[in-house]
C-alpha cells in the first residue's frame, strides 16, 4: 500500500518547498508559524518549531505533544525538547551551516534574537518573508476535500439555526446554537467567533453578539464557519424578521446583485484588485459606494483569514485551485447593514462556491 492521500500530498508539498530554497540557495528554513507547519507536517499541536532543509525536517515540540506528534506528522522526525529552540539549535545536533533562512513574519522579537545569539558564528540567520504564500494559496485536492466538509457542515448549522431567530431569543443564544450545532455536526471548532448582529447592529460589519433580542422588521446578519480537518468554512447570510421596509428590500437586492456580479466575474488571470473593483464600482453606481468600507474577500485554508486579498490592494493574480471569499457589504451607520458571502473555489471555468443557501431575502 502507498501513502495516504495526506501524507503524498504533504510529501509534494515538501519537495516544492526544497526546490524554491535550492533556487534561493537556502541551507535550511527555520519555520516558526503553526498553520504552516500543519500544512507541512500535519502537526496540529501549539507548541512547535520546523527545520527544514534538503535532507530532513525535522520537528520540535515538547512532552505534551510526543505521541500526537508521532501520530500526526509521520513523515518528519520529531524532537521533544525541554527548552527553547534556539537552545535546542545551539547544541550542535542539528546540521545549520551556510544561509538559514527565518520565517520573519511570524517569528516574535525575543525568539527571534535568541536564535540569532544561538547561532551567531555557525551560519548567516536572513529574515524571510512571504515565502510559503505561493504554496499555501493554491489548495490541492485533499485541502479542498476538508474545505467542502467544512462548508457542508456549516450549511447544516445555518439551515438549523436561521429557523430559530425570533423576538423571543437574542444575538447570544444564535451564537451559541451556532457553536454548539458546530461540533455536534462534525465540526472541530468554530474558524472564528460567530457574528450575530440584528437590526441596528447589522450595520456594524464585525459586531460581536449582545444580550439583546430581535425585533420585528429588521435585519439579522449572521457570519460563521467551522474546521473539518484543520481547513476553515465561512459563510454569511442576512435574513428578514417579518416584513421589512423598502428601502432594506432594496439594499438586500444591491447586495446580492454585486455578489452575484463577483461570483460570475472571478477568474484565472485577473488581479484581486480588478475583481473587487468590479463589485465596488457596480455598489457605487447604486448609491452606496460610501458604505462598501471592507476588501471584497479573502483568502481561506488553514486560517480563516489568508492570502489572496480579494481588496483595492490585492496584486496577487487569481489562479486554479485558490480558494477565497466573495462577501460584498452595504452598511448604513446606525441603521442596518446587510452582507452576503460564500467561499468559492477558482476552477478553469470560473468560481465554484462551496456553499448552497440560499440568497433570496428570507422573512422570517
Amino acid at each position: 500500500m502507498g501513502m495516504p492521500a495526506a501524507e503524498e500530498y504533504r510529501a509534494a508539498a515538501l519537495a516544492d518547498v526544497r526546490r524554491a530554497m535550492e533556487e534561493r540557495r537556502y541551507d535550511a528554513f527555520i519555520l516558526t508559524d503553526l498553520p504552516t507547519i500543519r500544512w507541512l507536517t500535519g502537526f496540529s499541536g501549539s507548541s512547535a518549531r520546523l527545520l527544514v532543509t534538503s535532507g530532513l525536517c525535522r520537528l520540535f515540540t515538547d512532552f505534551r505533544y510526543r505521541e500526537q506528534a508521532a501520530a500526526e506528522a509521520p513523515g518528519s522526525e520529531t524532537v521533544v525538547i525541554s527548552g527553547t529552540v534556539a537552545s535546542e539549535l545551539a547544541s550542535g545536533r542539528h546540521p545549520l551551516r551556510g544561509t538559514v533562512a527565518l520565517q520573519s513574519d511570524s517569528v516574535g522579537w525575543l525568539e527571534a534574537t535568541r536564535l540569532m545569539e544561538a547561532l551567531s558564528g555557525r551560519c548567516r540567520l536572513e529574515p524571510v518573508a512571504g515565502f510559503f504564500t505561493p504554496f499555501r494559496m493554491v489548495k490541492n485536492p485533499f485541502e479542498l476535500e476538508r474545505m467542502q466538509e467544512a462548508a457542508a457542515v456549516s450549511h447544516r448549522v445555518l439551515e438549523a439555526v436561521v429557523p430559530m431567530v425570533s423576538e423571543r431569543v437574542s444575538e447570544l443564544d444564535i451564537a451559541a446554537e451556532i457553536s454548539c450545532l458546530h461540533r455536534k455536526l462534525g465540526g472541530e471548532k468554530d474558524s472564528f467567533e460567530p457574528i450575530v448582529a440584528g437590526g441596528v447592529h447589522s450595520s456594524m460589519p464585525h459586531a460581536r453578539p449582545s444580550g439583546e433580542h430581535f425585533r420585528e422588521g429588521s435585519l439579522v446578519t449572521i457570519d460563521m464557519g467551522c474546521h473539518v480537518g484543520g481547513y476553515a468554512s465561512d459563510q454569511t447570510r442576512t435574513v428578514a424578521l417579518g416584513r421589512v421596509p423598502g428601502e432594506m428590500r432594496r439594499v438586500y437586492d444591491v447586495v446580492r446583485e454585486a455578489q452575484a456580479l463577483g461570483l460570475r466575474s472571478a477568474r484565472c488571470g485577473m488581479r484581486a484588485s480588478e475583481l473587487d473593483a468590479l463589485v465596488r464600482s457596480f455598489i457605487a453606481e447604486e448609491g452606496y459606494g460610501e458604505a462598501f468600507g471592507h476588501g471584497l474577500g479573502h483568502g481561506i485554508g488553514l486560517e480563516v483569514h489568508e492570502e489572496p486579498r480579494i481588496s483595492p490592494n490585492g496584486e496577487v493574480v487569481l489562479r486554479e485551485g485558490m480558494v477565497f471569499t466573495i462577501e460584498p457589504g452595504i452598511y448604513l451607520e446606525g441603521r442596518f447593514g446587510v452582507r452576503i458571502e460564500d467561499t468559492v473555489v477558482l476552477e478553469a471555468g470560473g468560481a465554484r462556491p462551496l456553499q448552497r443557501f440560499p440568497k433570496e431575502l428570507l422573512e422570517l
